[in-house]
Formats: structure tokens, sequence, C-alpha cells
């Protein structure tokens, strides 16, 4: 049983390891500037909204 738990708990260290690369990639290989751009104008687009309206 110890066998198991062992090649199991390094498994799960090579998926995390290979997510945790997959999640850099997306957040600054995969060049989603615009994207990241109108996500960070969100919480300001509810002000423009109340002081102009």
């Amino acid at each position: 049983m110890d066998i198991l738990l062992n090649n199991a708990s390094s498994v799960m260290t090579v998926v995390s390891f290979i997510t945790f690369g997959g999640i850099l990639w997306w957040a600054y290989v995969h060049h989603k500037d615009a994207d990241f751009a109108s996500a960070a104008a969100l919480p300001f687009a509810d002000d423009e909204e109340t002081h102009h309206g």
C-alpha cells in the first residue's frame, strides 16, 4: 500500500507542476494584453455609469 501512495504522490506532483506551467504559459506567453486591460478596467465601469447617469 505504501508503494501505491508514494506513486500517487509523485504523479500528483508532476500533474501539479504541469498545471502550474500551463497557467504561467497562459498568463505570460499567450499575450492576452487586451483581455487583461479590459478586465482591469471592470471595477471602474460601474463608477463611470453612476457618476454620469
